[in-house]
Formats: structure tokens, sequence, C-alpha cells
């Protein structure tokens, strides 16, 4: 097989040649997705005084603790599953943070001085999460995902009756929304400047 690809590169198809012998790299974000990221990030350089200073001391909700979905999480999946491939944990990152969002907003009264902000977070990230869906070819949201990642979807989309009181954790608005920027940073390094993800990232690159 080997001989045959060194004849076709003889040909002139050297480019095409060494794509197929090399290992598969990472794809990287497509470009599309960088301006909804962006005005998402425009929104949660924001978060301090919406997420913070409008809540009392110590103010936190009731979320799932797959929800509270930091770099750490990531880079334990990365150790359990070989491979993992960057694009199933933005996948994931996008299922986490839509409930994250939807559970501050379902938490805040019609007056709350932080509910306006909260909301249009929320749109920005669906924006981003449309665009993302449109960026790649249906087959690939079809595809099975590895069973750790497969297990923790599972669980936040449990119906929240069924699922154990154990699972439930308290966390802030803030730290929880700390948390969607600090992976976004990550997940999507390319749409950031180095200033933005570098700090962030040194944990999750470390880690692996």
């Amino acid at each position: 097989r080997n001989i045959l690809l060194l004849e076709t590169c003889l040909l002139g198809n050297l480019f095409y040649c060494l794509l197929l012998m090399a290992p598969v790299l990472m794809a990287p974000t497509p470009p599309s997705m960088c301006t909804p990221l962006k005005t998402l990030n425009d929104s949660l350089s924001h978060r301090r005084r919406f997420m913070k200073h409008n809540f009392p001391i110590n103010y936190s909700i009731r979320v799932h603790h797959q929800e509270i979905f930091k770099l750490s999480n990531i880079s334990k999946m990365k150790l359990k599953v070989e491979g993992l491939d960057e694009l199933v944990l933005q996948r994931l990152w996008f299922q986490v943070n839509q409930g994250v969002l939807k559970k501050i907003i379902r938490v805040l009264p019609e007056r709350h001085p932080s509910r306006p902000y909260t909301a249009e977070l929320e749109r920005r990230f669906r924006d981003a999460e449309g665009v993302f869906v449109h960026s790649h070819p249906a087959e690939v949201f079809q595809q099975e995902l590895p069973e750790t990642v497969q297990d923790i979807w599972d669980q936040l989309t449990e119906e929240p009756d069924r699922v154990p009181e154990s699972s439930w954790r308290l966390a802030s608005p803030k730290s929880l929304v700390d948390n969607l920027c600090h992976t976004m940073y990550c997940l999507f390094w390319d749409c950031f400047s180095s200033t933005e993800a570098s700090q962030d990232c040194e944990f999750y690159t470390e880690d692996l």
C-alpha cells in the first residue's frame, strides 16, 4: 500500500499523499464560529457585575454535578478516553452550558437587574450553538459518543425528578459562568488571543 502511495506521489500528488500517510490532526475551529464566540465573550466580560454584585453574598443555585464543568473535568476525560476528539468536547460544552444558563434564568424574577443580561447571554450562546451545528456535516452529530461522554450526556438529559439527590450541587451563578468562559477559551482557543486563552489553559494543558 505504501508503494502505491509513493507512486502516486511521484505522479505529482505529493501533498495529498502526505495527508494520507500522516496521523489525523485535530481540525481547527471553523472560522465562522469565531464571530459568535467573540460576541458571546463580549457579554461574558460583564459577568462579575451581573452574576455577582446583583446577588446576595453566598447566593447559590441547584445544578447537576456534571454542570460544574471545569478545565479539570476536561483534563480527566482526556486521560480516560484515548484520542478524545475536541469536537466531542465542544458538543458537550454546548450541552452543559445550555442547561446552566437556563437554570440561572429560571431563578431570576422578571424585575431582577441581572435578568436582561442573562437572557441576552443565553441568546448569544444559542446563536453560537446554531453556527456550530451548521459549521459541521450532519453526520458529525449522528456519530456515537465515547462511553464516558455518553454517560455525562445521559445524566444531563435525564428528567430532573429522576436524578438522585446525591447528584445535585449548589453553585454560585458567577462560578458557573466563569466555568463557561474559561472552558470556552480552551476548547475554541484559535478564536481568541493568546492573552485571553493562555492563563486559563495552563492547567488544561498541564494535565494532559
